[in-house]
């Protein structure tokens, strides 16, 4: 048995708890670098995820968040003009793509996203789910292809927009819209949909997941988790979540 002293030194060797609000699309890869960098270091960490635009404005207010990971620049951008992170710690995490799904017992084969009336024709007398278009990033990177696609005119007043991604596939999951736009990764992470096109990346913005710590986190409390996001056993798990490595 350790003396009284070595086990408060061993104690005071741990980072304190840290708590990280990331983009909601992340969640499977997040929930298992939190657990290995918790085996390698021993501090504990909570994630609260969201819509990218919804942990912003939290942050904005003073929620108690240690470091946010966003799923575009512009949000990251938003608090760094606040001065609500702390800009030397910055970084571009990982990228991703943009699909279209349908649920998996779909019939539905494919579609040819460069024919303007595919998207409406599949969509039938259903709703094409995104998530929110005029301030969540996925959202967003929809609009942006669908306008580059010219077909936002023919679809805009048939969406089924909801509070983030994740919530946008729940709706194809669950067979109550027969297209979606989600990330390449939440497809990949959902067994109840399946892909049938995907976007050019010259159709959007580049999707970029930059993170940061909050300008009022620890420094001390932050280093050691943002500097093992940017390792190999976090890129491994990003990669075979299907984020593409920055």
């Amino acid at each position: 048995m350790l003396p009284f002293q070595c086990l408060s030194a061993a104690v005071k060797d741990v980072p304190p708890h840290i708590t990280i609000f990331a983009a909601s699309s992340l969640k499977e890869s997040m929930d298992a670098i939190t657990v290995e960098w918790t085996k390698k270091s021993g501090q504990k960490v909570g994630v609260s995820y969201a819509a990218s635009s919804a942990l912003a404005k939290q942050i904005e207010q003073g929620a108690p968040a240690d470091i946010f990971i966003s799923a575009d620049a512009e949000w990251m951008d938003y608090l760094q003009q606040r001065n609500k992170i702390a800009a030397n710690t910055r970084f571009n995490l990982v990228g991703n793509q943009l699909v279209l799904i349908v649920p998996a017992v779909s019939k539905q084969a494919s579609i040819s996203l460069k024919k303007p009336d595919a998207i409406l024709q599949a969509l039938g007398k259903g709703r094409l789910a995104v998530a929110e278009t005029g301030s969540v990033p996925a959202g967003r990177y929809a609009k942006q292809s669908l306008i580059k696609l010219k077909v936002w005119g023919s679809v805009s007043n048939r969406l089924a927009q909801s509070e983030n991604v994740r919530a946008a596939m729940a709706f194809v999951a669950r067979g109550e819209s027969p297209l979606g736009i989600v990330y390449a990764t939440d497809a990949k992470a959902e067994p109840k949909v399946r892909v049938i096109a995907t976007f050019s990346d010259l159709s959007h913005d580049a999707i970029v997941y930059p993170a940061a710590a909050v300008a009022t986190a620890s420094p001390a409390s932050t280093k050691g988790f943002l500097q093992f996001l940017q390792g190999n056993q976090a890129k491994t798990i990003f990669g075979q979540a299907g984020f593409t490595l920055r």
